[in-house]
């Protein structure tokens, strides 16, 4: 059942928080999860510093019965702890059952995660160390988790507009959240196979279970399993389409996570070969081993804020928006959209030369949230269809996409709401 709880967001605020975005400084560093000692017991955080290869010692010992839990809302300590249904584990410890699934929220100093088991979003505060759960609130509103792990989360990222995101095994969950004071959670359904995926499925169990997800500058979202297949999503239509296997890398080796480095290659880690690391070029899928400084720790998943550069998004779009900018009009004289700048919450798309045939329209504010989604048949030239936005829709910068049937794009272009 889909679940759905409200997104409250403010243009200005996503565009500051994009600037900050493009302005800081790309991590070093990613947080990695892995056993005391080598083995196959995911519950100790340690820090590998990318440039050297060098592994941290423990930072959290997720096993630790004397670890003081807080609610993330009261900020007041736990006290009470259930335990999940047909599972003998106690979740107290922070990494109850294991983790599997990490984001690093580096505007608010946390390290978002939920335990494999447990269907509770959990995050560390970086600074104290401390760590907060989720009390009285599931995850991913199924508790009882199946016994081939297919609504297990193992896929966790904060993605470019500033929200995390996380996928099931079996990717019939990709669920949303936001980060800072107010939780909020929504389950924007199932992933959708890309017609060009020629059989290749992000929901196969045997091939695309596991692994971990990076996320680009462009609103994509990018699945490596623990087969070493590689997909890439989009937030905005759930689309997935499969890039290909990862190149030169042993057969016994599982992606199980995943980083950025500030070179732009993604760093992956194995939880269950103990050899050296590999760093991937996501535009050719050639992977290269990666030095570690010291012992190979084998991990279940590699988390960092860095965004990969996908080429795709203007340098300084944000900062130009904030200067206000104006917006130059859409080259694409297929479609004409006017008027823009909209002043009574409707606008009108032209389409002069498209295709006959169906094609969706979306209209998403700065952060990515989908404020309109309105099928369309065209069937002759010189046709316009009237799109009305919610009155209580924000002043600011939107974008309309238009996408055909088989989900790709025909005609974006930046819209402004005074």
């Amino acid at each position: 059942m889909r679940k759905s709880l409200p997104f409250y967001a403010f243009a200005i605020t996503s565009i500051l928080f994009a600037t900050t975005l493009a302005a800081q400084v790309a991590d070093k560093f990613a947080y990695a999860v892995t056993d005391i000692q080598q083995g196959y017991n995911w519950n100790y955080l340690r820090k590998i510093d990318l440039r050297t290869g060098k592994f941290t010692g423990i930072l959290l010992n997720g096993n630790d019965l004397n670890q003081v839990a807080y609610d993330a809302t009261s900020k007041q300590e736990i006290t009470s702890f259930a335990n999940p249904k047909g599972m003998g584990f106690n979740t107290k410890p922070a990494f109850s059952s294991g983790v599997a699934a990490m984001a690093l929220d580096k505007k608010n100093n946390r390290l978002y995660y939920t335990p494999m088991f447990i269907d509770q979003l959990r995050y560390i505060d970086l600074k104290t160390m401390k760590v907060f759960y989720t009390a009285g609130q599931e995850f991913s509103g199924r508790p009882q988790k199946s016994p081939d792990q297919g609504n297990i989360i193992t896929r966790m990222v904060i993605a470019s507009d500033g929200y995390g995101y996380a996928v099931t095994n079996d990717g019939t969950q990709l669920l949303r959240f936001t980060t800072g004071k107010k939780l909020l959670v929504e389950d924007l359904g199932s992933l959708v196979d890309d017609q060009s995926n020629n059989g290749v499925s992000i929901h196969n169990a045997c091939s695309s279970y596991g692994g971990d997800v990076i996320a680009d500058d462009d609103g994509n979202l990018y699945i490596f399993t623990a087969r070493n297949l590689v997909f890439r999503v989009s937030t905005t239509t759930k689309v997935t389409a499969f890039l290909g296997t990862i190149k030169n890398i042993p057969p016994t080796f599982t992606v199980n996570g995943a980083a950025v480095t500030e070179d732009n290659k993604i760093i992956v880690s194995s939880a269950m070969a103990a050899s050296s690391y590999f760093t991937v070029d996501l535009k050719t899928l050639a992977a290269t081993p990666y030095a570690i400084n010291g012992t190979v720790w084998q991990s279940s998943d590699l988390a960092n804020s860095n965004l990969y550069i996908s080429g795709n998004k203007p340098i300084g779009t944000a900062i130009e928006l904030m200067k206000g900018t104006a917006i130059p009009a859409a080259t694409d004289s297929r479609v004409i959209l006017f008027p823009n700048p909209v002043t009574n919450n409707q606008f009108t798309l032209q389409f002069n030369a498209l295709e006959a045939g169906n094609y969706t329209i979306f209209v998403t504010d700065v952060t990515g949230r989908q404020m309109v989604r309105q099928a369309l048949t065209i069937g002759s030239e010189n046709q316009s269809q009237s799109i009305n936005l919610d009155k209580a829709a924000a002043k600011g910068v939107y974008m309309v996409n238009i996408t055909d049937k088989e989900s790709r794009s025909v005609f974006s272009t930046k819209l402004v709401v005074q």
